[in-house]
Formats: C-alpha cells, structure tokens, sequence
C-alpha cells in the first residue's frame, strides 16, 4: 500500500460547461499539490476530456456505473474521492423517468472494500422525502461523506431526527475551497483591464460594480439592473464619485435563454446611457479571476443556491460583496468570513450598494476580513489538507472493518 496508488476522482469534468467539473478541476491541481508522490486521476462522463482523465461515464446505460467500478478494481486507488450533484448520475429510461441516482448507491456498494469519500454538492437546510431517503442510503454506503457549511451537518441532524432515524456519523465539513493565488491588488487593474480587452471601454472608470458569474435564471441579475440608474445617481450624489456597472459572463443551459436576453437587454439599455458594460465570456480558468480583479465589489444576487463557485472566486480575491439573504450556504458563509452585506428587498439592495460604494474603509474592512478567512479557513491548500484527512478516515474504516463515528455538530 504505498504511495504509488492513486487518488481516484469521480465527477464531470471540463470541457463540460459544468460547475462541479470546474470545481473538480481545481480542485485536483491542490489534492496533486498535497499529495505529490501519488498520481490524481479523474474518471468523468463521456465528454472529458485531459491527462490522467478516464471519460467512461455513458448516463445514456442504466448500467453506467459498472464500468467505472471496474475500471477502479484496476487503478487500485489509494482513496476514491466521488463529486456528487444529483443531475449528473440520473439515469432517464425512454419513457422518460428517471432512476432517483440509483447508479450511485449502486456503485458505492460494488466498492464497499475500498476508502470511499463523497463530496455532495446540494444538501439544502430542508430536506424532501427523496433528498432525505437517498442522503441517508448514501451515508450508508460511504466510508466518509462530506459536507460544506457546518449549518448542512446541525440541519440534517435536525431532518433525520425529525424523522426517526438516527443521524450518520460519517459526517465531516469541509468548505468549498477558494484559490490562495489569484491576489491582484489595485496597481494590477490597468493591466487587466488591457488584457481582457476592457480598456476599450473608456466609460468603465475608476470604480466597478460586478455582476460576474454564468448567466441563469436563479442569478437575479435583473434585481440590480432594475434600480441601477437609480444606484448610480445616489452614489454620485454622496460621495461624487462616477460608478460604473460590469455585467460578465454567458449562458451555458439552453432553459435560460430568456432570462439571459432579458438581462442582456436591460444591461444593453444601461450601456447606451454609459451606466453599464455587458462583457461576454466563458466563467472558467484565469479570466474569471481578472474580471472579477478589476471589480471594486461584487453583488452575487441568487435566489437558489446551496454553495456558491461565484462566492469561492469572490473570496479569492478578497472582493467584498452583497449577496441574499437567507441563503444557506451564500448566507451561512456571508457570516463567518465578516467578508459581505447581505439584502432581502430592493430597497436593502439599494441601500447596501450606495452604503458600500460610499465607504471605502467599509470595502477594505471587509476585504481584510475575506484575507483572513481565505488564509486560516477556505484555501484550498488547507481543503486539500482536510481531504488528505478524510482520505486517511476512510482507509481506517476499510482497514478496521468499522464505521468512522465523528461528532454532532451541536
């Protein structure tokens, strides 16, 4: 058992426009980082692609799951590391109904004898019937299940309890890791803005606002938009400063084509008074990170969400930001890094962004606290280090023939 064996990874993966295949990818650059003497390996549905990448994930076969165990019977991995989100494994048959992830209890119980971790990516603070049934089935199968945000591990305590059953004690929170490398300070911002190409718009002046991210109907956009004429000139009023609105990102689910021509135009509308700037781009790799770097704040309005990729990049940069609220995780990490404001109106929104963009000391407090929390808490090198742990969990329960039992949160 020596550092030969690999780390195997289970998700989608890249070019897949997918937020967990993003997430995946950066995250096995910082598990390779912290496991240098073992090779991190991915096996990903049919459309990855890359070094070290298996793509024999077929969701088109009911069965899809059996050749990824057997393909892991032959990598003889050191731990078997699975990125859960529920659309990613279901199995639709021709009537159209789908199999609830059957494929992936399934899979976890052909690999029962090995160190399984899974990583899921939607467990909401309110379970329904069938989040709660496969959650609990899951657990079952897992050596080590990891979660989050700590509110995911006391809620479903609270879901199951409520139910009767007793609460898994697999358990362990690891946060959503958040690059420690991508620290641009303001001297860096020309030249940024030179190489993506908005120094070609002379009215994005000194000070930006940021709507960065993939364009759905869930990322409210459009709750900004609406007022920013009116933001706009109350800034101006207060503090005489010129700000100016960044809308960045593209469509990547067909489903949200009209909330996507609905945003473009509004910000379209805006461009043409010299309010705003549409910039479209693929939100993946470095020119995610610079254009989010030329932002003086971020405001990530989502209405839907558990965790956040956007919020990860935002912490990265140390960029203060405004988001919903109550929102889980959005919410729940809004708080413990001190970094952001949070709204549950228009008329809060309003107040926040004037508020914000008003007060600079207000944006390097909040800045300084993101520092601190990316540093001691999310950076990715210290997930990394946290999975290296949970790695070494599920091996002790392969090798003891016990469940791990870790503390209730509360």
């Amino acid at each position: 058992m020596g550092e030969s064996q690999p780390i195997v990874m289970i998700s989608s993966y890249p070019p897949r426009l997918c937020g967990i295949g993003t997430f995946t990818e950066e995250a096995r650059e910082f598990i390779q980082k912290a496991n240098p003497g073992r090779e991190v390996l991915v096996i990903s549905h049919t459309d990855g692609s890359g070094e070290g990448v298996f793509p024999i994930i077929d969701m088109s076969r009911k069965d899809w799951w059996v050749p990824v165990a057997n393909k892991i019977r032959g990598l003889r991995p050191y731990a078997i590391h699975l990125e859960h989100e529920y659309g990613l494994y279901e199995y639709v048959d021709p009537r159209g109904y789908g199999d609830g992830n059957e494929g992936v209890l399934s899979l976890l119980s052909a690999l029962s004898d090995y160190p399984t971790v899974v990583e899921p990516h939607t467990v909401h603070g309110r379970l329904t019937e069938f989040e709660a049934n496969f959650i609990y089935q899951m657990c079952q199968r897992a050596r080590i299940v990891l979660l989050k945000c700590h509110y995911q591990k006391w809620r479903l305590d609270w879901n199951f309890m409520g139910r009767g059953w007793a609460t898994p004690r697999n358990i362990m929170v690891v946060p959503h890791g958040a690059r420690p490398d991508r620290r641009w300070g303001i001297e860096d911002v020309p030249q940024l803005k030179e190489e993506i190409g908005l120094n070609r718009f002379p009215y994005l002046g000194e000070h930006i606002i940021g709507l960065v991210g993939w364009i759905q109907s869930n990322k409210r956009w459009d709750i900004l938009t609406s007022i920013w004429e009116e933001v706009h000139d109350l800034i101006l009023q207060e503090s005489g400063q010129d700000w100016n609105l960044l809308a960045a990102g593209s469509m990547r689910d067909p489903n949200h084509l009209r909330d996507y021509e609905e945003y473009r135009q509004q910000v379209e509308v805006l461009e043409q008074k010299g309010l705003a700037h549409y910039f479209e781009f693929i939100p993946r790799g470095d020119i995610y990170y610079k254009v989010m770097a030329v932002c003086d704040f971020i405001v990530l309005p989502s209405i839907d969400e558990t965790q956040s990729g956007t919020l990860a990049r935002i912490i990265s940069l140390n960029k203060p930001f405004i988001t919903t609220a109550p929102m889980e995780g959005l919410t729940a990490q809004t708080l413990e890094s001190k970094g952001g404001l949070l709204f549950t109106t228009k008329a809060m929104l309003k107040e926040q962004v004037v508020r914000l963009a008003c007060d600079e000391d207000l944006r390097l407090e909040l800045g300084d606290n993101l520092k601190k929390y990316l540093d001691g808490v999310v950076s990715w090198d210290v997930v990394a280090g946290q999975y290296n742990e949970a790695y070494a969990l599920a091996r002790e329960s392969v090798d003891s023939g016990r469940p791990i039992e870790l503390p209730l949160e509360f």
